[in-house]
């Protein structure tokens, strides 16, 4: 994707051309004039090494345009994504759109529907069982903080449950300083050596500015170490309309520039040509009851945005969306998870986290996720399109057929019955009532809760084989050692 030009703006337009070009302007005045603070010394002084004018005591950096731009212009515009088994998954470049769950959720609801309790280890692993059934999801995530686990390996041994349990790429993150050094080594484990992961890498590292303008010190050296290592990032600012960004759409997407190019800028200081992933988790503040509802349509509406700024700038985006802030699966968790879904889809929005995703971000359901997948496929039909080729307007055989023709019967039918439409899986129901009735007036939650057993029950996630799960196994127990870690629920042994 080129850089500064408007070719490969999406679908859903909500910026005008000269409104990103005006956007860019606010943001380089902010990012000069204002500056971001980086609470780590190490930043800084990369920053002033490059030219950026530091206060060391504010820890206040500021940029020239010229700065921020070449690091734009170093910035890869497309990032592809391997599985465990060294295998093309998801690329991340122009609109093509992957979902994938939501990311550090604090609790796990019962398969009842209305049970809530911290999450634990044995909680991901079926997170990532599950979700390696779901097609229409093509990434895994660290989607669940373990509380079972000692806290200061919390970050890593995520990471290393969904190695364990499903080849697919991860989107994972750190929460300490060593975390990145720790999440490095498992992938080399897997990947064969640090130089193969650097070729092929399996993971994205979610790293969060703190609102407004402000990197806190883990999250400046996360960056300085994805950079080193040659591990892609995604800087997930937080937007938040009247509480950490002004009240208007337009002021929070100015801000999530500034925060985005900021971590930008440090990121080609440390490692020209760094991967970062152009992202975000923009939500409303509810005046009425001070929660920050992410599935509100002005959030959707500044991930929209900020994603057309981000193409323009000819990166890779990603912002959190196809979730819902309902407590429980009902009609409110389905149109917020709908809605906000296809319109991060519209926008072309590379990455989108959030599925399997209830009340704010912090409550995760497998029901939920075995839900959102039939959206996921509901989407990225809608992402398809209409092909107008020769063989689908199909004149010849209308005319063959003429008035009154049956289709039904026809190789043309045959051919493209299946892979037309999106097919849902039993979790949608489109029998007639009779059928529905004889088979117990099941809700959608019901089909969901048995669609859940059934992949448990009968889906295997491919094996990681021994060689390799040994020396993941070994780096584990070494982080553990060095950590004071004696034990983890879910292994090593």
């Amino acid at each position: 994707m080129d850089k500064y030009t408007f070719s490969g703006q999406p679908v859903l337009r909500l910026l005008s051309d000269e409104q990103i070009k005006l956007i860019h302007e606010k943001a380089l005045n902010v990012l000069e004039t204002s500056g971001i603070k980086f609470e780590s010394d190490e930043a800084l002084k990369i920053l002033n090494d490059h030219g950026a004018a530091v206060d060391f005591d504010k820890k206040i950096a500021k940029f020239s345009p010229q700065m921020v731009d070449d690091a734009v212009k170093k910035t890869p515009s497309t990032l592809q994504l391997y599985n465990r088994e060294g295998e093309a998954s998801a690329d991340l470049s122009g609109n093509n759109v992957h979902f994938d769950p939501g990311s550090s959720l604090i609790k796990f609801v019962e398969s009842d529907g209305k049970t809530v309790r911290k999450s634990e280890s044995k909680d991901l692993v079926q997170i990532c069982r599950v979700n390696d059934a779901l097609e229409n999801i093509h990434l895994q995530s660290t989607s669940v903080v373990c509380y079972d686990v000692p806290k200061p390996i919390g970050d890593s041994y995520r990471l290393y449950i969904c190695l364990k349990n499903s080849p697919k790429p991860v989107i994972t993150g750190a929460f300490s300083v060593p975390g990145v050094t720790h999440m490095r080594d498992m992938l080399a484990a897997i990947a064969g050596g640090e130089d193969k992961l650097r070729e092929k890498p399996l993971a994205v590292f979610d790293i969060c500015p703190s609102p407004p303008l402000k990197w806190t010190h883990i999250s400046s050296q996360n960056i300085i170490d994805c950079a080193r290592y040659g591990l892609p990032m995604e800087t997930v600012s937080m937007p938040m309309p009247g509480a950490a960004t002004p009240v208007t759409l337009a002021g929070s997407v100015v801000v999530h520039t500034a925060e985005t190019l900021s971590g930008v800028v440090l990121a080609q200081c440390v490692n020209p040509g760094a991967a970062v992933v152009y992202g975000g988790a923009p939500v409303h503040f509810d005046m009425h009851y001070g929660t920050t509802p992410l599935s509100a349509v002005e959030a959707t509406m500044v991930a929209a945005a900020y994603s057309q700024i981000g193409k323009y700038f000819g990166m890779p985006t990603h912002t959190y969306a196809a979730l819902s802030d309902s407590k429980v699966i009902d009609m409110q968790a389905g149109f917020e998870t709908g809605i906000s879904g296809v319109i991060a889809q519209l926008a072309g929005i590379n990455m989108i986290s959030g599925v399997g995703a209830l009340d704010f971000v912090s409550s995760f359901s497998l029901e939920k996720l075995v839900i959102d997948h039939e959206i996921c496929g509901t989407a990225l039909r809608l992402h398809r399109g209409i092909d107008c080729s020769p063989e689908s307007l199909a004149v010849d055989l209308i005319n063959e057929l003429g008035p009154g023709g049956v289709y039904l019967e026809t190789e043309h039918t045959f051919n493209h019955f299946k892979t037309e439409p999106f097919i849902p899986s039993t979790v949608i129901d489109r029998r007639d009532r009779g059928s529905w009735d004889a088979e117990g007036q099941k809700d959608i939650f019901q089909r969901a809760r048995e669609r859940v057993k059934e992949i448990k029950e009968t889906h295997t996630p491919a094996s990681l084989d021994s060689d390799r799960e040994a020396k993941l196994d070994q780096v584990t127990r070494d982080i553990m050692k060095e950590l004071g870690v004696e034990s983890l629920p879910q292994g090593p042994k």
